[in-house]
């Protein structure tokens, strides 16, 4: 591990993770990986799928709590701020963009086609990144055991996240007390806990408490801001069990949108940098473009914006030195290398889940007893998606070439081949 970088320094690679972290959890937490670890050596192997596993426990996007952790490890709050905020605002403009773009005119077909080309290098990406990953965390018979049954239990038989996450820690508590410590124990004072949770819930509700009592509590506003803090809260279990909680809600319980525009949202919010749960944003901007034209939809998009990320920060500020204690303890500790084998189970799902989606224009999900299957209408294959997969794969892998270029090359050519045919 090498010494900490000067905080500018670390602010740029901050940002340039944001404006690169396409394609959903997976591919984010692989790309954090390529550049914190492999490339720069400011976190150990083991540190990292420590820090990831306790991520997990957490609600919110994980990726996006992995990278305010890992700049708060290495300069405190004002380093997990500066990495938490250049993760999320990249994705918040582009989305904001889109937003507005998609008010105006509706879909546009060439956006739609140039982000095609952006997901089928980012399926190469999560390739390379699942199996670099379970190289490193599945170093015995027991932790392969542990990924395999945690993708059976998600993709199989669609068990909640937090149970899978629950009893794989399970496991490795009975099972542990033979890890070595990582270094001292480190004392964690409540008191500074305490502190900190006080100070952050003020930071996330002071401002929408404020404003409710400014509009009301019956304003849109007011409801978007209620509604996404509640999300914050019960999103376990990753993006996609959260988005269904709220897909639902906001179409049929709410009706801000129509399901179309949902579905147009989720869209959107795939083939953007940042954080899947972005979406939230769209939803914010639309409820409000819907009720009261622009104006009310940009005071939308920040609301749902605050109350969907500023508990991110809670959560890590306070939870993050935990991390440090639980390294001293070998049961604990054993308990996050289970973790971390159950999370290649479940990156292993997202990498499956995400490629039919890629490759198929209409994926079913199929109930056979107590069995769930994701069953592709192999007439709805895109081809031009195949290829530019292999295209990025053999640049990736065969070639070496950056992220960056294998993205700018795979959007170009999805581009090209729109124009031309």
């Amino acid at each position: 591990m090498t010494a900490a970088p000067a905080f500018h320094e670390a602010c740029r690679v901050w940002l340039r993770i944001g404006l690169l972290s396409w394609g959903g959890p997976a591919a984010q937490m692989a790309l954090m990986h390529r550049e914190i670890v492999e490339e720069r050596g400011w976190m150990t192997e083991r540190q990292y799928l420590d820090a990831l596993s306790f991520c997990m426990l957490l609600p919110g996007p994980e990726a996006m709590q992995l990278a305010t952790y890992s700049g708060w490890r290495l300069h405190g709050v004002r380093g997990g701020l500066a990495a938490g905020l250049a993760f999320i605002l990249p994705g918040a403009l582009v989305v904001l963009a889109l937003a507005m773009i998609y008010a105006a005119y509706g879909s546009v077909l060439v956006i739609a086609a140039l982000f095609l080309g952006v997901k089928a290098a980012v399926l190469a990406i999560v390739v390379e990144a699942l199996a670099r990953i379970a190289g490193r965390a599945l170093g015995t018979g027991a932790d392969r055991g542990v990924a395999v049954l945690a993708f059976t239990g998600i993709f199989f038989l669609g068990l909640p996240f937090p149970l899978i996450v629950i009893a794989a820690a399970l496991y490795g508590l009975l099972h542990g007390g033979t890890e070595k410590p990582i270094g001292a124990p480190v004392a964690v004072r409540l008191g500074d806990t305490l502190r900190t949770v006080a100070l952050w819930l003020a930071v996330w509700l002071v401002p929408l408490g404020a404003m409710a009592l400014a509009l009301g509590g019956g304003h849109l506003l007011t409801a978007l801001g209620w509604f996404f803090s509640k999300l914050a809260v019960v999103s376990f279990g990753g993006a996609y069990a959260a988005l269904t909680y709220m897909a639902q809600d906001v179409v049929t319980a709410e009706g801000w949108l129509t399901a179309g525009q949902m579905m147009d949202g989720l869209g959107l919010a795939e083939t953007t940098p940042g954080p899947l749960i972005l979406v939230t944003e769209f939803v914010g901007f639309t409820a409000g473009a819907n009720s009261g034209g622009m104006a009310m939809g940009m005071a939308g998009a920040m609301v749902a914006l605050w109350a969907t990320f500023a508990p991110c920060f809670l959560w890590i500020f306070a939870a993050a030195p935990y991390v440090e204690w639980i390294n001293a303890q070998p049961r604990l500790r054993s308990a996050l290398r289970a973790i971390a084998a159950a999370v290649v189970g479940v990156i292993a799902n997202l990498a499956l889940w995400f490629a039919l989606h890629v490759f198929f224009g209409d994926v079913m999900r199929e109930g056979i007893g107590p069995l769930t299957l994701w069953l592709p209408d192999l007439d709805t294959l895109d081809p031009r998606a195949a290829v530019l997969a292999v295209l990025s794969a053999i640049l990736l892998l065969g070639a070496k070439w950056s992220v960056p270029a294998v993205l700018a090359v795979a959007a170009g050519a999805a581009l090209a081949v729109h124009v031309l045919f």
